[in-house]
């Protein structure tokens, strides 16, 4: 059930009053009724932004691990 014109006009006046006040917590409101709404917003589960890391960072990782074969080739072959 959706609110009244009243009620939505009431809830508009505290956030505008809420964002006067106190900047930092109106933008975390904001961000909290984007996720609820739908949107992805800022904030996302640590599951997503560690995939999300790896899936940028992979030929750096790949690289590592084939850096560090290499080496310990190198150090088998030299001893």
């Amino acid at each position: 059930m959706g609110l009244s014109g009243k009620e939505r006009r009431i809830l508009a006046e505290i956030e505008h009053a809420l964002a006067l006040e106190d900047p930092d917590l109106a933008r975390r409101v904001a961000a909290i009724n984007s996720i609820e709404a739908g949107g992805e917003g800022y904030m996302r589960p640590y599951g997503e932004r560690a995939r999300g890391w790896v899936r940028r960072h992979v030929w750096l990782i790949v690289l590592s691990v084939l850096l560090v074969v290499a080496l310990l080739t190198l150090a088998v072959l030299v001893a």
